[in-house]
This record gives C-alpha cells, structure tokens and sequence, in this order.
C-alpha cells in the first residue's frame, strides 16, 4: 500500500511538475533565444543576454557560444547560466545545434537552413520525491536569412518557425510536449568581423505563451579552407 501511495504522489509530483516547468521552455537553453540565422563562415564566438518574460521565468539569462561553418554544414555549442525571479540559485543549461543549408550560396543573398538541435537542464522544481528532474529540449526547424550587403556593413534579418519539443524525466517518469515555436532577428557584421545581433523568440502555448528577448555581440575568424 505504501508502494502504491509513492507511486500516486510521484505520479501527481511529475504532473505538477510539467505544469510549472512546460511554460519556461521558451528556448533550447533556458532564457536564451533560438538562433537559427544560417551557417557562419569559418568560426564565430557569441555573447549574449536573455531577458525572458513572465511565462518563461523571468530574470535574466547570460549564454557563451561556438558556432563553425564547414560548407553548407554548420554546428554550434552553448552554455548559459538563467537566474529567474525568485530563485537563489542560478540555473546552468549546455546545448547544441547541427545545421544544413538547403538554399543560398555566396552569390545568392538568400538562405534556408535546417536545424536540429539539444539542450540540457536540471531545473530546481523541488515536486519530486528525490527532487531529480533532468530536462532535455530538442527544437527542430527551419530558418530564412537574408543578407543585405553595404560597402562596411552586412546586415542580415532572419525568421525561423519551428517545433519545439521538451522532455522532463525523474524518479522512473518522464512527460513530453511539443509545441510551435517562432523566433526572428537581425544581425549587423562589419568586415573586420565584429558584429553585433538581437533576437525575439516565443513559444505559443496553452495558458500562457513564454518568449524572450535577447541581444549580444560576436566575432567571427576567417579560416582558409573553410
């Protein structure tokens, strides 16, 4: 009887606990938007800063990334640290993307780019016996970019839909959940290749629809043969 009583409340546990933690997953890694602006030339290093609304959390999220063109082939890795309102402690998530051109070439301004990607959190959400939960976010879509070039400076808008699927698993229990996801932005880029960007994302959900916005600056490196 009592076995069955702690299967009840870690069943009751992991539903609460994906009512609480499902509106938070506005992004691959927690308060950060989705980047899906096309393949970089050679390799590039981003920073940048989150600020997610109420549904996601809140607070303020800081994110260091490597992103690497290799041809139409592009892979990119993430850490972030969020720190919601309301929380003590700040929360780490690691990530990455693999991504391929479909469109767009060094003549042609316009590019389609398809991304899958992972991330990782442990969320602090406390409703499970043992308090153990890992979340994973798989966001899988496609992204339009268009580059805009000037004598000094590129600019390139860009606009992604895509799915959005969170897994929560703890205590031998898992939930997932897809829903549509849309981020979109606008990167600058100098010749020297120093740049800077910002981003909108959201995730359209039932009760509440989180999103963030984020922006930061990057440098990119020129690598012969890539």
């Amino acid at each position: 009887m009592r076995g069955r009583t702690h299967g009840v409340l870690a069943w009751f546990g992991m539903m609460l606990t994906g009512a609480t933690t499902a509106p938070a997953a506005e992004a691959q890694v927690r308060g950060i938007p989705v980047y899906n602006s096309g393949i970089p030339t050679g390799i590039a290093v981003y920073g940048d800063i989150g600020f997610p609304n109420v549904d996601a959390g809140k607070g303020r999220a800081l994110a260091l990334s490597g992103r690497a063109g290799f041809g139409p082939l592009g892979a990119t890795a993430i850490l972030s640290s969020f720190n919601p309102d309301g929380a003590g402690d700040s929360q780490l998530s690691v990530g990455g993307t693999l991504n391929f051109k479909i469109f767009g070439g060094p003549l042609i301004p316009l590019s389609v780019t398809l991304q899958g990607g992972i991330g990782y959190s442990k969320p602090d959400v406390g409703f499970l016996p043992d308090g153990d939960v890992n979340e994973f976010r798989f966001p899988l879509g496609v992204g339009l970019a268009l580059t805009i070039p000037n004598p000094a400076l590129a600019i390139k808008p860009w606009i992604a839909p895509r799915v959005d699927i969170v897994r929560l698993a703890g205590s031998g229990l898992s939930e997932t959940e897809s829903n549509f996801g849309l981020g979109g932005g606008i990167e600058l880029n100098l010749l020297s290749g120093l740049g800077v960007h910002a981003a909108y994302d959201r995730v359209f959900m039932d009760g509440g629809d989180p999103s963030v916005f984020g922006f930061g600056a990057h440098y990119s490196f020129r690598v012969p043969g890539l």
